[in-house]
């Protein structure tokens, strides 16, 4: 592989989840200007990687991608078969697939956002008047498969932007990176494409917290960045929006990224409130239930705090904390599973105090519509009703510190369990096992 081809594949990882020591193994290659100690430090971590056979196996049972939505690709290949309108985009392109309806609509006098079966069809004198010979079935043929497919567009659209939350709540800004920008320096890059695989990491099931991203392998990279006058500190600012990288970026750049990060705000806000008012979600506890779509809340949970947090970040590099005096939206908490709460009990520990602090504040879809006002005095003083400290937990202030982390090799995880053994764990996560699902083990293997 030379070195062109290992630098577009840090990039592709970048909305992809790959396991950190595989993208070191890619490091180890890309960079020729290693000093022994950083060689020693990032082959201990590569050594771990699929392709030098990790535990004596080159796989792993963990998918190395986040869940991507299925296309319109088949529906717009009928759709071609009735309409002939040609050029038919790709099933993934939101954009295209829109221009492709509305040409196929004109071709039967349908307007694009007009599906009501009962009132938005044209009846035979009209059909006839508009020159649209064809016969009425064939006519409600192809308006029942126009109508299907704006409906399945509005819910591909829906499950990208999820997809795309899911992604910021986990590596914030790095998946949107343009080849062009990640490609200019090789250092930034590379501290990108680890850092990200570190962020990227599947939550376990434990009491103890998760592992925190940035480890020795991140401190080694950034310091290589510092060290180099070439550094791209702008790419490094979508993945890192530390404040030794923001005070590196010109006012201009930081606005930019703040005004970016304002408006993916907004829109995390809309899904927030779609999903709460659906899911009926006890406050009091976050505890999941029945009924609660968890997965949408948590991972829209999650981009919402780490976009708050850049939010934060950015006014604080460009000296608008006033901001917050009048617009302090809060945190958002995650759903707890029921099981993992009663073990926190069980260990002696209760809800975290977080839960009741999110609790007084206002939802942020009503402080970011102006329904209700949250400003930052609110803020603290429910954090100090509770014994939080809303500058070192982030509720009023950017976090501040950094602090390097001991690297721990990937484990392999059925449903956040850790499995000792990679050809172990695909077999229980074919079986079922953690799933929630009864397993059945076949007599063959008694």
């Amino acid at each position: 592989m030379d070195a062109r081809d290992r630098l577009r594949e840090l990039y592709e990882s970048l909305d992809r989840r790959r396991r950190p020591e595989d993208v070191a193994e890619l490091i180890v290659g890309e960079l020729d200007d290693l000093a022994p100690r950083e060689l020693r430090t990032l082959q201990k971590v590569a050594g771990g990687s699929l392709k030098r056979g990790w535990w004596g196996f080159g796989f792993s049972s963990m998918a190395e991608d986040f869940r991507r939505p299925v296309g319109m690709d088949r529906q717009l290949d009928v759709a071609e078969s009735l309409f002939h309108v040609g050029d038919r985009p790709s099933g993934t392109d939101l954009e295209g697939v829109k221009d492709y309806l509305v040409q196929a609509g004109a071709t039967i006098g349908k307007a694009f956002g007009r599906g009501d079966f009962k009132y938005d069809r044209l009846d035979r004198p009209t059909r006839k008047s508009a020159g649209l010979e064809i016969p009425k079935r064939q006519y409600n043929k192809r308006f029942r498969l126009a109508a299907r497919m704006e409906r399945k567009r509005d819910r591909l659209a829906r499950e990208v932007e999820k997809r795309e939350f899911t992604l910021i709540g986990k590596s914030r800004l790095a998946s949107t990176l343009t080849w062009e920008e990640f490609s200019k320096d090789r250092n930034a890059a590379c501290f990108v494409a680890y850092l990200t695989a570190r962020c990227n990491l599947r939550s376990e099931f434990t009491i103890a917290g998760q592992q925190r991203p940035f480890d020795q392998v991140c401190d080694l990279l950034f310091r290589r960045c510092r060290a180099s006058a070439s550094t791209n500190w702008w790419a490094i600012a979508h993945a890192f929006p530390d404040k030794e990288v923001l005070d590196r970026l010109d006012d201009a750049r930081k606005g930019e990224l703040l005004g970016r990060w304002y408006g993916i705000l907004d829109r995390i806000a809309s899904l927030l409130r779609e999903t709460w008012d659906r899911s009926n979600i006890n406050r009091r506890t976050m505890i999941v239930k029945k009924g609660n779509d968890s997965s949408t809340w948590n991972a829209t949970a999650g981009a919402w705090n780490k976009a708050r947090d850049s939010w934060i970040a950015l006014l604080h590099a460009l000296d608008m904390d006033e901001v917050l005096e009048g617009l302090c939206p809060g945190k958002v908490l995650r759903l707890m599973a029921a099981d993992v709460a009663a073990w926190h009990r069980m260990t002696g520990g209760g809800l975290d105090p977080d839960t009741q602090v999110w609790n007084e504040l206002p939802l942020p879809w009503e402080v970011l519509s102006g329904a209700l006002d949250c400003p930052r005095t609110l803020v603290e003083d429910a954090c100090r009703r509770h014994g939080v400290d809303p500058v070192k937990s982030g509720w009023s202030a950017p976090r501040t510190g950094r602090k390097v982390h001991a690297f721990r090799p990937t484990p392999e995880l059925v449903h956040g369990v850790t499995v000792g053994h990679p050809g172990l764990a695909l077999a229980l996560r074919r079986m079922g096992v953690f799933s929630g699902k009864g397993v059945e083990i076949p007599l063959a293997d008694l």
